[in-house]
């Protein structure tokens, strides 16, 4: 038995890029796409409402509680009289309560750095207001003029701000 080596394979030629330069019926492939790196990720625009809810709110009821004063007001003016002007006078508490309970919310979110300030603060405006207030009922004794319990409460706000601005400043420049 002999053997007889086999032919060797032909290789298929090597055709250059020129060859088919134009040619209509060669199918040509598109091109690979480039690698490109994904673009950065960057946080969503967060809308006016997300970013100021609260004061929005906040807005909202205050102009609901003026709208409900002024119409209280108007109708308890034109009917003085009446029995129910008690009732009528009583309107505003329900936007007033609204905004009490925004306001503990509101608080209620903060860290505990300004929770921590705004009960200090707070803790002055109560004690300041109860000294001037007690110290003002002697002073009318003597002769002073009568001072309405109206403004026992924008005294409280005023000192409380005052307390809150001080105390803020304090904490961020403390060294």
């Amino acid at each position: 038995m002999t053997e007889e080596d086999p032919a060797p394979a032909r290789e298929a030629p090597v055709e250059p890029a020129f060859t088919h330069p134009a040619s209509p019926f060669i199918r040509t492939e598109a091109p690979t796409p480039a690698k490109f790196p994904a673009p950065p990720v960057t946080a969503p625009v967060a809308s006016t409402w997300i970013l100021y809810r609260a004061q929005i709110e906040f807005g909202l009821v205050v102009l609901a509680f003026l709208m409900v004063m002024v119409g209280c007001v108007t109708v308890v003016q034109a009917n003085p009289t009446a029995v129910w002007r008690y009732y009528v006078v009583a309107l505003p508490l329900a936007p007033a309560a609204f905004l009490a309970w925004l306001f503990v919310r509101a608080v209620g979110r903060l860290s505990d750095l300004q929770k921590w300030i705004q009960i200090q603060a707070f803790g002055f405006a109560l004690g300041m207001t109860a000294l001037i207030t007690f110290a003002y009922g002697f002073l009318e004794g003597t002769g002073m003029p009568y001072l309405n319990s109206v403004f026992v409460l924008p005294m409280m706000a005023i000192l409380w701000g005052l307390a809150a601005a001080t105390l803020a400043l304090r904490y961020r420049y403390r060294r």
